[in-house]
């Protein structure tokens, strides 16, 4: 798109030479330039100009009509006539190059027509309604969608505002992005007669935005070609000597890789399966990474094979081969046909032991514990891996008849989760500086995970989320309210990273004046996320002098956070303090130690517990010694438990998992065998976690009284972070009541969690 660019005989950097794995035609850019100026041709005829792009483009679609192309062309080289890039060749092998680019990608009509056009409007006379009423609202649409902002508008902004501008139009039609890929493309293999420190500049954007960009977009043949030219320029030493590197390995006599690669064919035949087996050598970069990870380079490090079949049933079966005939490296493999990536990505990943002989039955003199590294996948997943959403054609268009809308191989690409996250943070980004360094920030994630909702639904987080990052992402501003979460069925805080396939319960507190806490910024790994909270924080500013508990300076709001002050406003609803209905509703009981809602009378929570209980317990090895159920975990029917003898000849029975029960074997205490009895009655101790809100214990305890259980002993603590805690020691006429009780304690509006009381070891 620049007009900057200039030609690649120029000095500077240049394309890296490694053996690519397939050939690109490179542009006869004086060709073009003499072609272009003889002008138009006669109507029938193409011109001869783009000639090549005809043929990339018949490659992939035998039937294409070419005759917008044509179009194109012919207003494309009128508008640019006269214009001249620094390289001396006319401008109009710039669009041309850009489309050609496309063309081989396999980009359908449409975006190879925009792509002939992308200039036009930017730096001619030609307007976009001209565009659109010569070639269609969709043309239309992507020329403006990768038409820069004017300086003279946007002055510093420009840039930022530019990419702004072009993301929203690829949330609409990611072609757009397809063009700017291109456009990037061709103007960096172009870069050579640039000033050095603007070639920086340009790699540099080049490096943050535009090849994260490709990565997401799965466009691997631009990705890989960006990332090398990026390397030339930002790194002449390293990309040097990558460079020798590959050239020393090519002068070798013997290449491990090829030599394997006839040894797969041998054994593919035999098996029956018909594969193209191909030597794909590494890129620039990618070699780069494997030096600095493995230190010293050998000949199986050049390169990987690479395996291509007709069928996704034939992947496993070479995979089977290969495993079966060769050594393979269990912790090198890697399903993305069965999970592909979020990119579109689908291959099976393996590697083999280098094998010991070479295929004409001689040895090798050492194999040094080589491996070499394999990718087996279709024809059409490699097209999908090289090109990503350009080798889907156009993704709006319905499907073929004779296509299943659900085809696996058709993912529809318009709106990937890391792009709709992407559009929504940044309407709220408030100046361009913020989206611009935000932009590069959310770009730098390179994996992406999913967790799903209790609701069946997902969320697309970057890898290292946390469940600050999912409030945010599944409520927006409305996660100021968050105030913890239950990660797989556990409460956990918000600042927990998250992990690909994790159930993520979002609690949400009553009070709508609920706000962040500052220190919710260190677990934000998502723009979204960070941007709202420093929004809140911006508005909400907080005197030097504020005392602890002042809005913004509230600790992580999830459960075991440490209390703040407060009172337990309305909780005790109709009863008034103390009271609770127990035995029944119809029966007031006093309860033991209860907090009320100035914090009056508030007693300590009550001691351990070990009054007998009314379960009966069998004792296999004392059969007439006085049991006690230890209060510090309530064991009850059909717990599994254990017991140790204590002072007075009587014995304690714990549940299993009890935390004194690991404390007492420590200290060499002997277990005595434990069964219970037949008879079902027994105490319980339970733990709920609610919000706070008017009438809430009063429900609570209703709830439990209608199970047709006593409440023993009650204690609620003063809230903390709009959260209750609350412990009733509960007897049960049935043990086999639990579940349903704890089910009638969860389902009372505001409660969201009810668990059976745990001592904790000491120093907890």
């Amino acid at each position: 798109m620049s007009a900057d660019a200039t030609n690649p005989a120029a000095p500077g950097p240049v394309a890296p030479s490694a053996p690519r794995r397939r050939a690109r035609p490179r542009i006869d850019l004086r060709r073009l330039g003499r072609a272009a100026l003889l002008g138009p041709t006669a109507r029938d005829r193409l011109p001869d100009a783009i000639g090549h792009v005809a043929e990339a483009h018949r490659a992939h679609f035998p039937d294409a009509d070419l005759e917008p192309l044509r179009h194109a062309y012919l207003l494309a080289e009128s508008s640019h006539r006269g214009q001249m890039r620094k390289s001396g060749e006319p401008y109009i092998t710039h669009p041309l190059a850009v489309t050609l680019i496309l063309a081989e990608l396999g980009a359908e009509t449409t975006t190879l027509t925009a792509s002939l056009l992308h200039d036009t409007v930017e730096d001619t006379d030609v307007t976009l309604d001209q565009v659109g009423d010569q070639f269609g609202a969709e043309v239309r649409y992507l020329v403006d969608g990768v038409t820069k902002l004017e300086k003279v508008d946007y002055g510093a902004a420009a840039e930022p505002e530019t990419f702004r501008k072009m993301l929203v139009a690829t949330g609409n039609d990611v072609r757009v992005m397809s063009i700017k890929l291109a456009d990037r493309l061709h103007n960096m293999r172009t870069l050579g007669v640039m000033r050095p420190e603007k070639q920086a500049r340009i790699a540099k954007v080049t490096r943050d935005v535009l090849i994260p960009l490709a990565e997401r977009l799965g466009v691997q043949a631009l990705k890989t070609e960006l990332e090398d030219l990026v390397f030339a320029i930002l790194h002449p030493e390293e990309y040097a000597h990558t460079r020798e590197l590959i050239a020393e390995n090519a002068s070798r006599p013997h290449d491990p890789l090829t030599e394997v690669a006839e040894q797969v064919r041998g054994v593919l035949r035999e098996a029956g399966i018909t594969a193209e087996v191909l030597v794909r050598p590494r890129h620039f970069v990618s070699l780069h990474r494997v030096a600095r990870k493995r230190g010293r380079l050998r000949g199986c490090d050049f390169g990987r094979l690479l395996v291509l079949v007709n069928e996704d049933a034939d992947c496993y079966a070479v995979l089977g081969e290969l495993h079966t005939c060769m050594t393979p490296v269990v912790a090198e493999f890697k399903d993305f046909i069965a999970v592909p990536k979020f990119n579109l990505y689908q291959s099976l990943h393996t590697a083999v032991a280098l094998p010991p002989s070479r295929p004409d039955g001689t040895e090798r003199a050492a194999t040094d514990g080589q491996v070499v590294e394999v990718l087996i996948r279709t024809h059409q997943m490699h097209k999908t891996a090289e090109a990503g959403v350009v080798a889907l054609g156009n993704p709006y268009a319905p499907p073929a008849e004779d296509q299943p809308a659900g085809d696996g191989e058709r993912v529809d690409p318009t709106r990937p989760g890391w792009l709709s996250r992407l559009l929504d943070w940044q309407e709220a980004a408030p100046d361009p500086d913020t989206f611009w360094s935000t932009l590069r920030e959310d770009l730098a994630q390179d994996r992406e995970i999913t967790v799903f909702r209790p609701d069946g639904g997902t969320l697309g987080l970057p890898a290292g989320a946390s469940c600050v990052d999912a409030a945010y992402a599944q409520y927006g501003e409305d996660a100021h309210a968050c105030i913890g979460a239950r990660v797989n069925g556990r409460l956990a805080r918000l600042s927990t990273v998250l992990q690909d396939g994790d159930t993520v319960q979002l609690l949400m507190g009553q009070d709508p004046a609920s706000e962040p806490s500052r220190e919710w910024l260190e677990h934000a790994h998502t723009p979204a996320a960070r941007i709202a909270i420093q929004r809140w924080l911006a508005a909400h500013p907080v005197p030097a002098d504020a005392p602890e508990g002042t809005p913004g300076t509230r600790e992580d709001a999830s459960p075991g956070a440490a209390d703040t002050p407060g009172g337990l406003d309305g909780l005790t609803g109709v009863h008034g303090p103390g009271a609770l209905p127990a035995g029944g509703a119809d029966r007031p009981a006093q309860a033991d130690g209860l907090r009320t809602a100035d914090g009056a009378g508030a007693a300590a929570p009550p001691a351990r517990d070990e009054r007998p209980g009314t379960a009966t317990v069998v004792v296999a090895d004392l059969p007439r010694a006085p049991v006690r159920l230890a209060g510090c975990c309530t064991p009850v029917p059909p717990d599994r438990i254990t017991a140790f003898a204590v002072r007075g000849g009587a014995v304690t029975v714990h549940r299993v998992e009890c935390a004194t029960v690991a404390r007492m074997k420590s200290a060499g205490r002997a277990e005595i065998g434990v069964r219970w009895g037949d008879t079902a009655a027994c105490r319980v101790t339970l733990l709920a976690e609610s919000f706070g809100r008017p009438h809430l214990l009063a429900d609570l305890t209703e709830a439990i009284a209608l199970e047709g259980v006593e409440i023993v002993s009650a204690t609620v603590a003063p809230p903390a972070q709009q959260r209750v805690h609350h412990t009733y020691t509960l007897q049960l006429p049935d043990a086999a009541r639990l579940p349903a009780l704890m089910r009638a304690m969860r389902n009372v509006p505001g409660v969201y969690d009810v668990s059976r009381a745990q001592s904790q070891p000491p120093g907890d």
